[in-house]
């Protein structure tokens, strides 16, 4: 399995000939709404060449759902399968052609190339906002989406948790780094990825998430787990 960190919320993942893609936004779109969202690293542009097979959108917020990234994404000709949750699947599905929308709300499982993937619970400012569980080679992945901390996601969640990905901003209904720290220990993943920082922010991630178990990603880079 190689991962690989997109930015922001954005993962990349790789297993065998399969490519899934967790929201990636690699644009300018947050600065053309809000000059202070103005990206603090570029786009590597190669990774708007990759044809994804699963394409995961976690919730409807622009740095999370971008029409600039998705109408990349869903033009190569090559159908794809989004799992969206309830408010980005009515945006994401505006772009037709013969991509399988489905609708990933809390609690639906859909098993793609051999893959289950899992909509948790997510705490957040768009109400149908979801984390995302699956595993591969008997590992589970998790990521969080953007959420606060919440027992009823740790209530949803296996006992063997190999990787978690989780925010670690304290803005906009994300963990700060000390919950996320907190949550973190609670799922016993043996590694624990922190995002949404560096972008829009001067966030130091190994201040900020300052957990033992934590792998500290560069953008555009696999992570070393």
């Amino acid at each position: 399995m190689k991962v690989t960190w997109l930015g922001q919320g954005g993962f990349l993942f790789e297993h065998n000939e399969t490519k899934i893609i967790v929201d990636p936004y690699l644009s300018d779109s947050c600065e053309k709404v809000n000059p202070k969202l103005k990206r603090r690293f570029p786009v590597d542009k190669k990774f708007l060449e990759i044809c994804p097979d699963i394409l995961i959108l976690t919730h409807n917020h622009l740095d999370h759902t971008d029409p600039e990234t998705l109408e990349i994404y869903l033009n190569k000709g090559k159908p794809v399968t989004v799992l969206a949750s309830g408010n980005a699947w009515t945006t994401v599905r505006k772009f037709g052609g013969e991509h399988n929308y489905v609708t990933f709300n809390e609690g639906t499982e859909f098993t793609v190339s051999g893959i289950t993937f899992k909509a948790i619970y997510a705490e957040h400012s768009d109400d149908y906002s979801i984390g995302v569980l699956f595993g591969i080679e008997g590992k589970n992945y998790y990521i969080t989406g953007d959420t606060l901390y919440n027992k009823k996601i740790l209530n949803q969640l296996p006992e063997d948790i190999y990787a978690v990905f989780l925010p670690i901003n304290g803005r906009g209904n994300n963990m700060n780094g000390y919950d996320a720290k907190r949550f973190a220990k609670e799922t016993k993943a043996e590694k624990a990825v922190p995002y949404h920082f560096s972008l829009f922010d001067s966030i130091n991630a190994k201040e900020e998430f300052d957990f033992k178990k934590a792998v500290i990603p560069t953008p555009f880079n696999e992570i070393d787990i």
